[in-house]
């Protein structure tokens, strides 16, 4: 059962639902409930198996649970993932598939998209169910609180690593500009930054590069680049014990979930001296943005709270630095203390 896989973290549901008809195959997780109802994102993608779909699903709504206590919002930790190729298996019948599926969970869990989904993709869920978030037409697209939560925990970063109060003149290197990766460069080069970008998709980083100024870089040499600050906004695990060994900036900093390879990583992290926002941290603001748009959508306290996620980083790092423990574990700390207090178990 899913309580014997090596990932599961005493989440409190994991269900599965295959629907013929539509050829939906998705699994839902909820994580933990303790600060309210479980909220997280759709991941659409072509698993190669059931067991590399259900490891994700599990690690990212464990992700989750840790996001929206460190950001002080009042919800649990949730995911879902639907085994399909987004650009050729996602149909309208499908998507509604899928409303169903999160209806029948009677508000346990609340959606929005991640990758391989968009806000149209949520908009088809939401016809078939009433728990789906971030649609609200004057909130925009909520990767853009994404990429401004990076933003403003970069600067703060930059200002404790590196004695630089503004961005302006920072060589950054951002690996992946897609939908968070993207609007973080365009913030970059408006505040002043020496860029180069990289992401799997070279043609859309030529075209990112060639429309903010930035220098374009393979995405295997990315994290090579002598800069001051790396950005991963792609793939996890790019933390690991090879490539911090190659990295040359003395910050990191981006809005990819799930970065560190292994727990050990962020003392491998510490050991050479650079500055780690950890990534449920600083990819937080998109989620606060979900939850102002279902309580009380304010453009105001929406920016206040995604600047305060800069303080929560420095109150971090300045735990860090008197206890000489990673950045990594001080944050899961903080988040776990948050938990515990709303009756958690972690």
């Amino acid at each position: 059962m899913f309580q014997d896989h090596a990932s599961f973290d005493g989440h409190r549901l994991v269900t599965a639902r295959h629907d013929q008809a539509s050829g939906l195959s998705a699994i839902i997780a909820v994580h933990d409930d303790s600060r309210g109802p479980a909220i997280g994102g759709c991941r659409i993608s072509p698993y190669p198996t059931l067991d590399a779909a259900l490891t994700d699903v599990l690690r990212l709504s464990r992700g989750m649970t840790y996001k929206c206590a460190i950001a002080d919002i009042p919800y649990g930790g949730g995911k879902a993932v639907i085994i399909a190729d987004p650009r050729t298996g996602k149909t309208p019948a499908l998507l509604e598939a899928m409303g169903d599926f999160v209806e029948s969970l009677g508000g346990a869990y609340i959606t929005s998209f991640d990758s391989g989904s968009s806000l149209d993709d949520v908009r088809t869920i939401g016809t078939r169910t009433r728990f789906a978030a971030g649609t609200l037409p004057e909130a925009g697209n909520a990767s853009q609180s994404t990429a401004d939560g990076v933003f403003a925990c970069m600067r703060a970063a930059a200002e404790l690593g590196l004695g630089r109060p503004a961005l302006e003149g920072c060589r950054v290197a951002v690996q992946g500009v897609g939908n968070v990766g993207g609007r973080l460069t365009r913030l970059l080069a408006d505040a002043g930054a020496q860029l180069w970008v990289a992401d799997a998709d070279e043609e859309r980083a030529r075209g990112v590069a060639a429309t903010t100024g930035a220098t374009w870089c393979g995405i295997d040499d990315i994290h090579r680049i002598d800069a001051d600050i790396f950005s991963p906004n792609a793939l996890g695990a790019i933390l690991n014990e090879r490539s911090i060994a190659e990295l040359t900036a003395k910050v990191v900093v981006g809005g990819a979930n799930n970065q560190l390879a292994t727990p050990e990583d962020d003392l491998r992290l510490r050991a050479a001296g650079i500055v780690y926002c950890p990534d449920f941290l600083a990819n937080a603001g998109g989620i606060v943005n979900l939850h102002y748009q279902r309580s009380t959508w304010s453009p105001a306290r929406l920016r206040e709270h995604i600047e305060g996620l800069a303080d929560t980083f420095r109150e971090i790092f300045e735990t860090a630095e008197r206890t000489a423990s990673g950045m990594g574990s001080v944050a899961n700390a903080l988040a776990e203390d948050r938990i515990h207090a709303a009756g958690g178990q972690r």
